[in-house]
């Protein structure tokens, strides 16, 4: 690989010879002879590289890269060689050259434009045939409109990516040469793959509609060929992302449901000039609720998280948003336990806060199943503590993000997220000026522990995908749709509502994996297929799972005024049942006996049902399993 300096050298002496022979010709095409009489013509072809290389150094054109030449640098060879004629125009008039006629000054500017040029395309055009060889991928790019065309540009300079085909819907478009490459329509696709050898799609509509997107996608799922996209129209405006940075398609465009407009009265009205907290700030929910929320200027938005981690993770990333887009909210981290009062105290009084979005929680069901009283004393006790600090300070709202695993619970994240909102029903029936309110919702798509990131590292380590039953379904919603819903339901709280998200269409969780290896461009292994490329294997349901989840304890949710938003009637115990309920928790937390806890969840939650025969050590069963424990009740973070 020759130095950059040699290569402008080799490029300089190039231009010298390709100058004086088009002089030279356009005398020969005008004399009609090989051998013309030159006169002063001898001058011409002296001065004509004298004249036009400063012309070419001062337009930049061996500070250009020719394998990634674009059409701007095209047109610095024409601005330099038009320069160039005209200035040896005025130099043969100056100087009074003789026998030199003038059509030879028209035909040495396109002469000399087809030399260079040419030379430019030519090396060009070496390289991509070389980076060939060496190997690369046969691409189409779907979308020839402007996104497609500047997507294909950027891949030029990219030695492992070869345009193949553009597709597009566009009739008038279809046939048509760009940068080289034909425009073929959606139906000839299947055909291409074989007689082009494409390997991957690459979706180039970043202004297409949400439905749109998916129609396309949902035709190119049948086909064994990898679909990736580029960024989003947004991300490309705002500067986040480049035309070329290339990704997967991400799941939610798959199963994400075309946004219903927000109502901007109900996103302002507990956020907007006001002091706002968000507990478990750096979690997936908590951390889409504070880039939501900074957008609506609060007057200040605190952070509160047990992990030091996520929360300079957060922070990092709302002062990078903020300077962006010149937000200027002041944004505070603090490091805490939601079970330790007097923080949670603390941070609610010093920055005088009138909101409260509780998403601190242990979510994992198997882990919190292995470790029932750290979730137990999280969720509830943690919920707790957090929603009686407000009260006593006299925050104006507080909305605990809750979770479908809370109706009919089978297992004891569930039964700890139901009993943290019978604490607040119950706190909600107490006097006093805080309105407290839960919504509950289903599975965020991309959240940690999510199956789609799940999923994505089984394909790309070649599979097996493992799915834990080939009936179970879920519901699914994305990670900014729930939080901005859980905003607006939380402005329609009046107090002690249990708000229910309307979470589409369910679905099955073998059907999803399916899907994302065909969009993979891989095949599935089955009896059908043994010489597929990734298998889906099952592994039998995780403790405390179920085959499908509920939004609803009761029956017929009340309409609200988001069409999204409903409101469950379910029943709930006074404050002093809830106290009694939590000083028996807390005792049997303290001396860790499990046989009791479950006893109690039987009790205490609607519907609750789990067998109590999780092993906290490998072969030691779980009932009447009592440890002795401090009185103190420790907590976690």
């Amino acid at each position: 690989m020759l130095e950059r300096w040699k290569k402008r050298s080799i490029m300089l002496l190039t231009d010298i010879i390709l100058l004086s022979l088009a002089v030279w010709l356009s005398f020969a095409m005008r004399t009609g002879s090989w051998q013309p009489d030159l006169h002063d013509g001898i001058g011409l072809l002296i001065a004509a590289p004298l004249v036009t290389i400063p012309l070419f150094i001062t337009l930049g054109l061996y500070r250009a890269i020719i394998r990634f030449m674009s059409g701007q640098a095209l047109v610095a060879v024409v601005q330099g060689i038009t320069a160039s004629a005209l200035s040896l125009s005025l130099l043969s008039l100056v100087f009074e050259w003789q026998g030199i006629p003038r059509s030879v000054y028209p035909i040495y500017w396109g002469t000399a434009l087809l030399l260079v040029g040419s030379s430019r395309y030519l090396i060009r055009y070496h390289y991509q045939q070389t980076c060939q060889r060496t190997g690369h991928t046969n691409i189409a790019i779907y979308g020839a409109g402007q996104s497609g065309i500047q997507l294909a540009a950027a891949l030029e300079g990219m030695p492992e990516y070869r345009v193949s085909a553009f597709i597009d819907d566009n009739p008038t478009l279809q046939k048509a040469i760009i940068h080289g490459v034909r425009v073929y329509s959606p139906e000839a696709l299947p055909e291409l793959m074989n007689t082009l050898n494409l390997r991957q799609v690459l979706l180039a509509m970043p202004s297409a509609s949400h439905a749109r997107r998916r129609e396309i996608i949902q035709t190119l799922e049948s086909l064994p060929i990898h679909v990736r996209t580029i960024p989003e129209l947004s991300e490309l405006v705002s500067g986040q992302r480049a035309i070329s940075e290339i990704r997967e398609i991400s799941i939610d465009e798959l199963l994400g449901r075309t946004p219903v407009a927000p109502k901007a009265s109900l996103l302002s009205q507990c956020i907007s000039g006001h002091a706002v907290m968000v507990t478990g700030a750096g979690g997936s929910i908590g951390s889409e609720l504070c880039r939501q929320i900074i957008r609506l200027q609060p007057t200040r938005l605190v952070l509160f998280e047990s992990s030091e981690f996520a929360l300079y993770q957060i922070e990092q990333e709302l002062l990078s948003l903020a300077t962006h887009e010149r937000l200027k909210v002041p944004i505070i981290p603090m490091l805490g336990s939601v079970q330790d009062y007097q923080r949670i105290e603390e941070a609610l009084r010093q920055h005088r806060i009138n909101t409260v979005y509780h998403a601190a929680a242990y979510k994992h069901v198997p882990m919190v199943e292995h470790n029932p009283i750290e979730g137990l004393r999280n969720n509830v006790f943690g919920t707790l503590r957090t929603a009686q600090a407000a009260r006593a300070v006299g925050v104006d709202y507080f909305i605990l993000i809750s979770t479908d695993k809370a109706v009919r619970p089978t297992n004891v994240m569930g039964a700890s997220k139901r009993m943290a909102e019978l604490v607040l029903q119950g706190l909600a029936k107490m006097p006093g000026d805080t309105c407290f309110s839960m919504v509950r919702f289903g599975n965020v798509l991309g959240s940690s522990g999510s199956v789609v990131p799940l999923f994505r590292e089984q394909i790309r380590g070649g599979g097996p995908i493992t799915v834990t039953h080939p009936d179970i379904i879920r519901y699914f919603m994305t990670i900014p749709e729930a939080a901005q819903l859980v905003i607006q339901a939380g402005a329609m709280a009046q107090g002690g509502e249990v708000f229910v998200l309307d979470m589409g269409e369910p679905v099955k969780i073998v059907d999803l994996a399916k899907r994302m290896i065909h969009l993979s461009g891989l095949t599935i292994q089955d009896d059908n297929n043994p010489n597929g490329e990734i298998a889906i294997t099952f592994s039998g349901l995780r403790p405390g799972e179920k085959l499908y989840e509920e939004l609803l304890i009761g029956e017929s949710p009340q309409n609200t005024s988001h069409s999204r938003i409903f409101m469950a009637h379910e029943e709930h115990l006074t404050w002093p049942e809830v106290m009694k309920m939590l000083d028996t928790l807390e005792t049997y937390c303290q001396q860790r006996d499990l046989s009791g806890i479950y006893r109690l969840l039987h009790k205490s939650i609607p519907g609750f049902k789990h067998p109590g025969n999780l092993p906290l050590v490998a072969g030691e069963s779980t009932r009447n399993m009592v440890i002795p424990f401090p009185r103190k009740l420790e907590g976690a973070a």
